[in-house]
């Protein structure tokens, strides 16, 4: 059994540091000294733990360039999204103080006779198991929320990016969160399973692909403890018979390298109907083609390293399986002679049912494209899938596609005419093998929330 993590930089395999694994009983002394800073987090007011949120918000801007460098040395990410990422952390964090006073506020009902309150009040300590494609942000998305709430949070983050993990912690503190309150657990994954055991801990939420997903779930259940899952994709980007093709092929290479091709909405398969399938492809596999791999601490760098080796052989294999089932290579596919976590910008043809380039989540920078007969066609492919995370829709006719999307695409999040990642004030969340539960836009405040009734008769 092994009693360390040691992070390793994907671009160049080197070392970077070691890390002690946190024994049983420093692990319960840990969650028992967050439920102890929770039950005095949970008496201050909403305004008050609003003005500590602002202030994590200003102090990850101090030390965006700093948290940058190690994410992007942890991960392999491009310096700049590295730098985006903190960015859209703090807007997350600005976001949740100024609306947390009013959407955890108190609500007042008519009841006959009297009146109804309904409060939104803290449960207690929340544990978060985290992926390494987004260090900061993973771990902000649920552990602003809930900071805000009242809640204690405790995290297990991926084993490579420990450092941004405890990094983050720190962070926290000085910029005034109280200590203990927000936690970083070092550990393993028999440890995890006791931490979602343990009594003190009231509420899991992981961000992880499906088979993850239904470990944890059957865990937490075992234990009736409520889940909040964000799980695994194949998004569908839909290109319709009335759509600017320039709009669409910049858009969908933009939604497929971004973050090394490493995102759970992530653009992935395009399906495209039949008057545009040809120069789609073409001018799609150029730019593919084109994208060249390269050092991710250099500005220019347009696709760096994923994240880890192992991560990259799957996908190489994903791939060579999706060929010998009949799909075809146009760019891309081949591992390149230099060291660390290198795959190329890939692009496949010819794909369909029973290819994972079909079936299943590609996490790496490998597109499939799927020739559509029409827009009707377009749509029963993309709900094809046991996915339903996030997705998108090119037409001129944007009303036309707000109406698809809203009605008729079995997917959580959509994009109309461009590629969106997460936004502070839009819901974040998916449906079928994707998951359940919501973040940002007000909906993850309240998801570990006590909705409580009072009912005032006098």
């Amino acid at each position: 059994m092994a009693t360390d993590i040691t992070t390793v930089n994907p671009a160049t395999n080197t070392k970077i540091a070691t890390y002690d694994l946190m024994d049983d009983t420093t692990v319960k002394l840990a969650i028992e000294e967050c439920h102890t800073a929770f039950l005095q987090w949970r008496e201050w007011s909403l305004e008050g733990r609003a003005q500590v949120i602002g202030a994590i918000a200003k102090a990850l801007r101090d030390n965006k360039e700093e948290f940058a460098q190690l994410m992007t040395k942890e991960v392999g990410k491009l310096i700049a999204d590295s730098r985006e990422e903190i960015e859209l952390c703090a807007a997350i964090c600005d976001y949740t103080a100024k609306t947390g006073p009013t959407e955890l506020a108190d609500e007042e009902r008519d009841i006959a006779p009297g009146k109804g309150v309904i409060t939104y009040a803290p449960i207690g300590v929340i544990y978060g198991i985290q992926p390494w494609n987004f260090p900061c942000y993973q771990a902000v998305r649920y552990t602003i929320a809930n900071l805000m709430a009242g809640n204690g949070v405790l995290l297990k983050h991926a084993a490579n990016c420990t450092g941004s993990g405890l990094y983050l912690r720190d962070l926290f503190q000085n910029a005034g969160l109280p200590e203990h309150l927000f936690t970083v657990l070092v550990i393993d994954h028999d440890q995890s399973d006791r931490v979602i055991e343990n009594d003190l801990v009231r509420g899991i939420t992981l961000t992880g692909s499906d088979d993850a997903g239904r470990i944890v779930a059957e865990k937490a259940a075992s234990v009736l403890k409520k889940t909040v899952l964000e799980l695994g994709s194949n998004d569908a980007y839909l290109v319709l018979e009335d759509a600017d093709l320039d709009v669409a092929v910049e858009a969908c290479v933009t939604g497929r390298i971004y973050n090394n091709g490493q995102t759970c909405v992530n653009a992935k398969r395009f399906i495209v109907t039949a008057p545009h399938y040809d120069e789609f492809v073409k001018r799609f596999t150029d730019k593919m083609e084109a994208t060249e791999l390269g050092d991710p601490t250099e500005e220019e760098t347009a696709l760096g390293p994923m994240a880890r080796d192992d991560l990259r052989d799957k996908l190489a294999e994903q791939v060579a399986e999706s060929v010998a089932k009949g799909a075809t290579l146009l760019c891309g596919g081949e591992l390149p002679e230099k060291t660390g976590a290198w795959y190329p910008a890939t692009v496949l043809v010819d794909v369909v049912p029973g290819q994972p380039a079909y079936d299943d989540e590609l996490f790496g920078p490998v597109a499939s494209i799927i020739r559509a007969e029409d827009d009707e066609d377009a749509l029963r492919i993309a709900n094809d899938s046991r996915y339903g995370l996030g997705g998108g829709v090119f037409s001129r006719d944007s009303e036309r596609a707000r109406t698809l999307a809203s009605k008729y695409f079995d997917t959580g999040m959509v994009s109309i005419n461009g590629y969106t990642i997460a936004l502070p004030n839009m819901p974040f969340g998916g449906v079928k093998n994707s998951g359940y539960g919501r973040e940002h836009g007000g909906f993850g405040m309240k998801e570990f929330t006590n909705a409580k009734s009072l009912f005032i008769t006098q």
